[in-house]
């Protein structure tokens, strides 16, 4: 009997402590559940600020945009144009910053600097003088300056003191050519040219997308990266025709 008595005492204690293991398991279980629960609501809550800041940085950016814009009725959109062909551009190319927003924003941005330059040589319908050229060619420093504290833009300040280099190092403020040049001011210089040539100036009508493409593949290895153009070319009429009547 005593040993009967032993082994169900036992067996009780097992049975005992199995119980206690499970409490606690369960315990542990209701504890993860919890924890899962609130990184949860903490990364929807990361991801909602994430994008109202990212909505907060682009109302900025197309304010500035709309600054630059306003003083030159001859653009119209054309930072909307040549962000949406740079963007096509990059993703033709397989380039890193394909979908990067740090980018477009540096397409949008690239002229801001222009404010500072007069309305007298903006609006004027002539050639510009030496001075005047020398003038107007210091919109890329002057835009990375207004820019340069502003953590958020990162990259898009390359392209905005960059826009104006030449693959051959002929451009401007700095000079740089080939791969010296950052990749996204590169690829900027076609969509910039593209949509020059295909709008309305005050000296010239507009080109067809045939005779841009002419004209591109006619500085290419002098003006325009290649690589860029290349991918460039990838790109049908068809989509080029879009964003053109899309941001008209």
């Amino acid at each position: 009997m005593s040993g009967e008595g032993t082994t169900t005492t036992e067996v009780a204690a097992l049975q005992e402590r199995l119980e206690s293991v499970e409490r606690s398991a369960a315990a542990k279980e209701q504890q993860l559940e919890r924890y899962a629960a609130d990184l949860r609501e903490t990364f929807k809550r990361e991801r909602e600020r994430r994008h109202e800041l990212r909505r907060s940085y682009m109302a900025t950016v197309r304010a500035l945009c709309n600054a630059v814009e306003a003083r030159d009725a001859y653009t119209g959109k054309h930072a909307e144009r040549v962000a949406a062909y740079g963007m096509e551009i990059a993703r033709q190319l397989d380039a890193p910053f394909a979908d990067d927003p740090e980018v477009e924003f540096g397409f949008l941005l690239h002229d801001v600097g222009k404010v500072a330059v007069p309305d007298a040589i903006l609006w004027k319908p002539e050639p510009l003088t030496q001075d005047e050229r020398s003038l107007m060619e210091q919109h890329p420093i002057v835009g990375w300056e207004i820019l340069r504290e502003i953590d958020f833009l990162g990259e898009a300040k390359l392209v905005v003191r960059h826009h104006h280099e030449r693959w051959d190092g002929t451009g401007y403020p700095d000079g740089l050519a080939g791969e010296l040049i950052p990749l996204a001011a590169r690829v900027f210089a076609v969509a910039d040219v593209l949509d020059a040539l295909t709008t309305v100036r005050p000296y010239r009508p507009p080109s067809t997308v045939v005779e841009a493409r002419g004209m591109i593949d006619d500085s290419v290895g002098s003006h325009f990266d290649p690589e860029v153009v290349a991918a460039f070319r990838q790109i049908s009429d068809a989509t080029l025709d879009r964003i053109r009547l899309e941001g008209s």
